[in-house]
């Protein structure tokens, strides 16, 4: 995957971008495969402005699997609507076999 040349919230963009149906990842694992590990905020506040980009932004989540991102959704519950719609279970906003559903860019690309 070519990403020299893009801003760092692009390269967050288009790592979501590969994230599997009925899968997740966090914002960590996908700072880490950026090279920027400590980064995990950064890639939050990408997530938070991708609304408009066609970005499965639903499928990112903490590193514990809670939907800490689902403010930023319209409506309190599409987060979870949409994860649920690719046959993810979320239960008290955090996602059942997180680390079975984990998607972990730095192993899988």
């Amino acid at each position: 995957m070519k990403v020299e040349s893009l801003n760092f919230f692009d390269k967050v963009y288009q790592v979501a971008r590969l994230i599997p149906y009925g899968r997740v990842t966090s914002y960590g694992a996908i700072a880490t495969f950026l090279g920027a590990a400590r980064s995990a905020r950064m890639v939050g506040y990408a997530m938070n402005g991708s609304v408009s980009k066609d970005v499965p932004a639903h499928r990112v989540v903490n590193r514990k699997g809670l939907l800490t991102g689902k403010q930023h959704f319209e409506g309190t519950s599409l987060m979870q609507q949409l994860l649920e719609s690719e046959g993810i279970v979320v239960i008290d906003n955090q996602i059942k076999d997180f680390e079975k559903l984990f998607w972990d860019p730095l192993k899988e690309l």
